[in-house]
């Protein structure tokens, strides 16, 4: 747990902790009158991150009492055979979340298997069907990291209403979803989506009382490019070399986190932050998946 010195941390481990603490007492009541929740994994080819994230999930669902396999696949696997999968999965009953892990080989084009992947069982969030939903403000369900940095923001008594919000990244698994959130009533953000054309990036994330940095570029963003007293969610997951550690890598985010921690007023750190809520809200989205079905059935 972080000491005092920490309270400008946002603590993504206590967190975390909290959302898999209330789905692990969800399911247990759950599982009185219905089988556990199910989840499956497909993970193709041999990248070091997605394995080690693959494996946190599986330990975060143990936890919380959410049944889970794994089908790893050769990295040389076809687009066909990973598409005969993915619908094998969908045709299952007694599968509730499907979770396809990216990246993909290149050989694989990722919009087609997400798009394979059943609406329902789509616990990521990435589908267009659900994409949709979430931009008419009907979510079924919301994509994990856009969704850990909300329940972030409001487990930490941080309100977006009337902020000036500058998201740097606009991909449709956290910049596009998150810009959503932030403009819904219930958030009520002015939100402002930087990208690689942007010009003078600089210019607006000096403006930004929440700036989110999900650019996927390491310690792109340096203390210069920060308003003071600004909330500072870092997405960015990035592998610097670092020969002195028994790893040679150590992980940073997309922020320059030593310099713009004296200046922010919350922050999160990498790791220990917005990747572990990712994994906890699959959780919730995977519970949620089983009640649907059970609904529907």
């Amino acid at each position: 747990m972080p000491d005092a010195s920490d309270a400008d941390l946002l603590d993504g481990q206590a967190l975390s902790q909290a959302v898999r603490d209330e789905v692990k007492a969800d399911i247990a009541t759950w599982t009185d009158d219905h089988r556990p929740p199910f989840l499956s994994a497909v993970l193709v080819g041999d990248n070091a991150a997605s394995k080690a994230y693959v494996r946190g999930k599986e330990k975060d669902a143990a936890e919380v009492g959410i049944e889970t396999e794994t089908h790893h696949l050769d990295a040389d696997t076809s687009q066909d055979e990973l598409l005969d999968l993915v619908h094998d999965l969908n045709d299952d009953a007694s599968i509730d979340g499907i979770l396809v892990q990216l990246p993909l080989p290149d050989h694989v084009d990722e919009r087609t298997v997400i798009d394979a992947v059943s609406p329902s069982k789509d616990v990521d969030g990435f589908h267009p069907e659900n994409l949709g939903r979430l931009m008419r403000g009907t979510p079924r369900y919301i994509p994990a990291t856009p969704y850990g940095i909300m329940e972030m923001l409001s487990r930490s008594d941080i309100d977006p209403e009337g902020m000036d919000a500058v998201i740097v990244g606009r991909s449709n698994i956290v910049g596009k979803p998150l810009a959503n959130l932030l403009l819904r009533r219930t958030a009520n953000a002015t939100v402002t989506v930087c990208h690689s054309r942007t010009k003078d990036l600089a210019a607006h994330t000096r403006r930004a009382d929440l700036l989110v940095a999900a650019a996927g570029q390491a310690a792109f963003i340096d203390a210069d490019m920060v308003k003071e007293h600004a909330v500072v969610i870092d997405v960015g997951i990035n592998r610097v070399d670092a020969p002195s550690t028994d790893r040679g890598y150590r992980l940073v985010g997309d922020i320059d986190f030593e310099t713009v921690r004296p200046k922010a007023h919350r922050i999160t750190p990498v790791p220990g932050g917005v990747g572990l809520m990712t994994r906890a809200m699959l959780l919730r989205n995977t519970l949620k998946a089983a009640r649907l079905r059970a609904e529907s059935a």
